[in-house]
């Protein structure tokens, strides 16, 4: 009988047996250095993919022109770029030099999924004494490339009034350089467990936790199964789903302001931006087989929704930056992203098209809000519903992608979260 993959790492134990296509990364019992080498023969097929595609037909009169997806002058646009300008090699040395990374592989003997989950991760110790363990969590279409930008003012920050952190920022199996599961069952509890048992084996019996998009769902399962080891969470994707009250109070033009707001950006996604995720949490694998074949469709395809919610008053993504998110998960594949969504609707995190119910948490919470993202207006009092939440910071600027957008306003919102001792729980690491 043949074995998977990942069976046999785990019936040899052997770290010279590689788990991820296109690269010679390897995933040991414990934390070893991690450093990103992509076969050039991979980069050198991607390049004569995109060089090899084929754009769709021209259709006149779309208003606005984007409104099918993104537009073929968009299209050409990146093709040219990536066949004429881009640099893997160029990029690659960058975010070696930058980030500092590691594999391992974790065991979490309380989880329903059994078997051993190989992960890659970034970690930052930083220099001052009492700095505080912090795990930051990525979602999609992003990944540990989110935290490239705020990890050195985390982890040294501009002064000593603001606290420090230690900061891992795993990259969630089938994202980035974390294999994909080989098994069904993997969702955002199985996430959490396996980032808890990497804050176990990097040392961090107690942390804080900070994510967004999956990662603010991740959090909130990792904080309700581990409430002696995650001491609070500072999420900027938190997101409730309004009950029969709130819809009638909405129907008839009774709710507040920052009620109408939430509400309709939740209708707004719903009806215009959530295509992906319903194709995605339904049918991901004959999604992959086209995203696979088609790694210039498959970057238009998350550009699509990169594109949508960021803040323009910030800047859009580059090409380039489009480019090197997309072959995060070009590289191994993108169905295990894709499938995240389905374990997410099987882990209630997403119901019918709206959002489910997550795990309540009981520990501090705080919640960070930006315009152009879900969640934004959402009252403190529905925030509360779902968890114990102490704190909302509203801002008037930036959107979804805010670790690696709005670097400095959410850099203050750690500060200022997890710098209040008594409100975030955060005492508890200078006793």
């Amino acid at each position: 009988m043949l074995l998977s993959p990942l069976l046999l790492w785990a019936t040899t134990a052997s770290a010279s047996i590689s788990l991820l296509p296109n690269t010679d990364a390897t995933f040991p019992s414990s934390p070893q250095p991690f450093t990103i080498s992509v076969s050039p023969a991979f980069i050198n097929e991607t390049l004569s993919r995109v060089a090899n595609s084929r754009p769709p037909i021209p259709i006149t009169g779309l208003s606005p022109p984007n409104s099918d997806g993104p537009t073929l002058a968009k299209y050409a646009a990146l093709r040219k770029y990536w066949l004429n300008e881009y640099s893997w090699p160029a990029t690659e040395e960058a975010i070696n030099r930058v980030l500092h990374q590691f594999t391992t592989t974790v065991h979490s003997p309380d989880s329903s999924y059994p078997h051993p989950v190989p992960l890659h991760f970034v970690h930052h110790r930083s220099p001052r004494a009492d700095a505080i363990p912090l795990l930051f969590i990525h979602g999609w279409p992003g990944s540990f490339l989110e935290v490239s930008k705020i990890i050195t003012l985390l982890t040294n920050p501009p002064n000593a009034s603001v606290p420090a952190f230690h900061v891992v920022a795993p990259s969630i199996p089938g994202y980035g350089f974390s294999p994909a599961p080989v098994h069904a069952g993997y969702g955002p509890l199985e996430a959490g467990r396996s980032f808890h048992a990497l804050m176990l084996q990097l040392g961090y019996g107690k942390y804080v936790v900070q994510g967004g998009d999956i990662g603010g769902f991740i959090l909130r399962h990792q904080a309700a199964a581990y409430p002696a080891s995650v001491v609070s969470a500072l999420s900027n994707f938190w997101l409730v789903r309004p009950n029969a009250t709130d819809l009638a109070g909405w129907a008839a033009g009774e709710t507040s302001e920052g009620e109408a707001a939430y509400m309709q950006g939740l209708e707004r996604y719903i009806v215009e931006r959530s295509g992906y995720r319903f194709v995605q949490q339904t049918v991901p694998l004959a999604l992959a087989y086209l995203a696979n074949d088609s790694p210039l469709g498959f970057a238009l395809w998350v550009w699509n929704l990169m594109s949508e919610i960021v803040d323009p008053r910030h800047g859009g993504f580059g090409l380039g930056e489009v480019v090197t998110w997309s072959l995060m998960y070009s590289i191994q594949g993108p169905y295990g992203g894709f499938r995240m969504y389905k374990e997410m609707v099987a882990e209630g995190d997403f119901a019918d098209v709206g959002i489910g119910r997550p795990p309540f948490v009981v520990q501090p919470v705080g919640v960070t809000q930006r315009p152009y993202d879900l969640g934004f207006g959402m009252p403190v009092e529905w925030a509360r519903r779902d968890g114990n939440v102490k704190a909302v910071y509203v801002h008037e600027v930036g959107g979804h992608f805010a670790a690696y957008k709005d670097t400095e306003s959410l850099a203050d919102d750690v500060y200022r979260w997890f710098g209040d001792r008594e409100l975030s729980g955060t005492a508890v690491f200078h006793q």
